[in-house]
């Protein structure tokens, strides 16, 4: 293999992790707002371990797709359709506000090309091992 075919391989490898990792420690941050004065030590962690709720499946779903790539790409794709029928069922629910669609951005979009490059990945490595 040249070294591009390399760099290649390694930018497709790495990215997709990369991003995911980059991702989690993004939504572990949102959970960070159930510090606030007023609130016992059981209520604060009982609210930050259901915050992180999300963060802990993509954590699980993350090591599995490492080496595994079908599933996270799978795996990344649903999140983000979970996330965006969630945020659907809101706006049917309290009404549209505009932004809506910037968490739509940020979290399924995220999601969606996380799972994308997860695909890209699984593929490549897939038509690689059919053509030795």
């Amino acid at each position: 293999m040249d070294k591009k075919g390399k760099k290649e391989k390694n930018w497709i490898y790495w990215t997709p992790r990369l991003i995911s990792i980059a991702f989690i420690c993004l939504l572990a941050m949102f959970s960070l707002d159930v510090f606030e004065f007023g609130k016992s030590a059981s209520q604060v962690l009982i609210g930050f371990l259901i915050h992180n709720i999300p963060v802990f499946v993509l954590l699980i779903i993350l090591g599995i797709s490492w080496k595994y790539e079908i599933v996270g790409g799978i795996a990344f794709i649903l999140a983000g359709l979970l996330y965006l029928a969630m945020i659907l069922k809101n706006i049917i629910t309290t009404g549209f506000q505009w932004y809506y669609i910037s968490w739509i951005g940020l979290i399924s979009g995220i999601a969606f090309l996380i799972g994308i490059l997860f695909l890209i990945g699984w593929f490549n490595k897939k038509n690689k091992s059919k053509s030795l």
